[in-house]
């Protein structure tokens, strides 16, 4: 058994240090947003930031389809519902049909496991909800093919259609350690712009990091570029950004060799 420590009371967006864009996120009507990380990765924890700042500013009917809940949540400006598999449902897909009868705007579901629960959540987010979800993949570049890759051949042509007129950001998530011994987030942020889905359709997704560099304006962000803006801002030495960067050779030249070790 694996016991971890979650504070009871939920961080906010702004206490996380998560950038702009995870609160422009929560705005959105529809569509579907991926938190990607492995286990331990503070997904959990940014997924309840972001439920939380709804919560606090918009009147919405929330659903959460968890395994476990691991932060409870109060009514403030919306009405919030929490759902646990295991005790309320058997698993996620047929939660999450089972959620959709009750009319909510904003669905948190855990990680979509296998393709019936990522044709539920697609169906979601075509119909008018805002569903958050998860996946164990560590690039948000990855997690297209991860989902692309659940479906069979012949299906794989309707989700290439599909996916690009769901999706709203796939975001891959790390912890690491700062200089003051507590942890900070990097993130790689891909967002579904049209640049974007005119990679994903032809099922060139490894062709997005050039836009991913050049659409720092709109909040996207390569996992490299989060990393040396970090550790640009003193939060991390050199040797803490290379550890977790997936091209250090790009990010040892940004990084002066005089620079913090």
């Amino acid at each position: 058994m694996v016991l971890r420590l979650i504070p009871l009371k939920i961080p906010t967006i702004a206490e996380l240090g998560l950038p702009k864009v995870f609160q422009q996120l929560c705005h959105y009507q529809k569509g579907l947003v991926l938190v990607t990380a492995a286990t331990g990765s503070g997904k959990s924890t940014t997924l309840a930031a972001m439920v939380d700042y709804i919560n606090k500013h918009m009147p919405k009917h929330i659903i959460t389809i968890e395994d476990p809940i691991e932060f409870v949540h109060q009514d403030h400006k919306s009405v919030l519902s929490q759902r646990e598999v295991g005790i309320h449902t058997l698993d996620f897909n047929r939660g999450l049909k089972a959620v959709l009868r009750e009319d909510p705007d904003v669905i948190l579901m855990g990680e979509m496991r296998d393709r019936h629960t990522v044709n539920t959540a697609l169906q979601a987010a075509q119909t008018g909800h805002l569903v958050f979800g998860t996946l164990h993949t560590n690039s948000a570049v990855k997690t297209i093919d991860r989902i692309l890759n659940m479906f069979e051949p012949y299906d794989q042509k309707l989700l290439l259609v599909q996916l690009p007129e769901s999706l709203v950001a796939a975001i891959a998530q790390s912890l690491v350690r700062t200089t003051d011994s507590k942890r900070a987030a990097i993130h790689e942020i891909l967002l579904n712009t049209d640049t974007i889905k005119d990679f994903i359709r032809p099922r060139e997704v490894e062709e997005t990091e050039a836009p991913m560099k050049e659409g720092s304006f709109s909040g996207m962000c390569t996992m490299n570029q989060s990393i040396y803006n970090l550790y640009k801002s003193g939060h991390i030495t050199k040797k803490t950004a290379l550890d977790p960067s997936p091209k250090r050779n790009e990010l040892d030249i940004l990084i002066p060799s005089s620079g913090n070790l």
